[in-house]
């Protein structure tokens, strides 16, 4: 297994204050898009304020991790597993870094990432898991173990799911989309002990996909 190549990624220590400033400075420069996209948040409490927490989210849009974030920011900062390339745009690691994000060479099962994700988890960071590792693009995917496995090592970490909808619409512009965050615990249950990871993985999307089939971006469809 490969592990994470991105440069400098932010160095564990204390347990930070949260919301990072940088996280704040972050989601209120993204807010006026989530307004712009009539953003509905519902099942916000079901997201533990405080304590380790997974949340494990569909993946359609470059949009739904910020979206994400912004419908969550008034309980947790979420420390999202994003693509290690993020880091090699020119002025974003510095960005990314102080959001506590966290890079994964995507497709290369990086232990490196995981384990930081999970040594996060373990000091009660909230972390943010696309299952799909990659937008859907309107396809069925399978879900990746990653998640799975990070539930079954900190099995103290609460699982939240959310199902986000209409961010491909961003790219109608400018038609305005409507965007929708549901959050909720997952009807089969946190994770139990006799799961595989490619299990609990599998069942927590297929929860999600049940609520919202993968999408294609808008410019895409027409």
């Amino acid at each position: 297994m490969e592990s994470s190549k991105a440069d400098d990624p932010a160095p564990l220590g204390d347990p930070p204050r949260e919301p990072s400033p940088m996280y704040r400075v972050a989601m209120g420069v993204c807010r006026p898009v989530a307004i712009w996209g009539h953003l509905q948040v519902e099942g916000l409490d079901a997201v533990p304020e405080s304590g380790p927490a997974l949340v494990v989210g569909n993946h359609d849009s470059h949009w739904d991790p910020v979206m994400v974030g912004v419908a969550a920011i008034r309980r947790r900062q979420i420390k999202a597993l994003a693509k290690s390339d993020l880091w090699k745009v020119r002025g974003l690691a510095p960005v990314l870094n102080g959001m506590g994000q966290i890079p994964i060479e995507r497709g290369a099962g990086d232990a490196t990432a995981l384990a930081r994700a999970i040594e996060e988890l373990r000091r009660g960071a909230c972390i943010g898991v696309f299952p799909e590792g990659t937008r859907s693009r309107g396809r069925v995917m399978r879900a990746r173990s990653g998640v799975g496995r990070l539930a079954l090592e900190v099995p103290e970490a609460k699982l939240v799911c959310v199902a986000i909808e209409g961010t491909t619409d961003y790219t109608r512009f400018p038609h305005r989309p409507r965007v929708r965050t549901r959050f909720f615990e997952p009807a089969g249950g946190q994770a139990r002990p006799d799961e595989q990871p490619g299990e609990l993985a599998a069942r927590l999307l297929a929860e999600i996909r049940e609520l919202v089939p993968p999408s294609l971006s808008a410019r895409r469809r027409s």
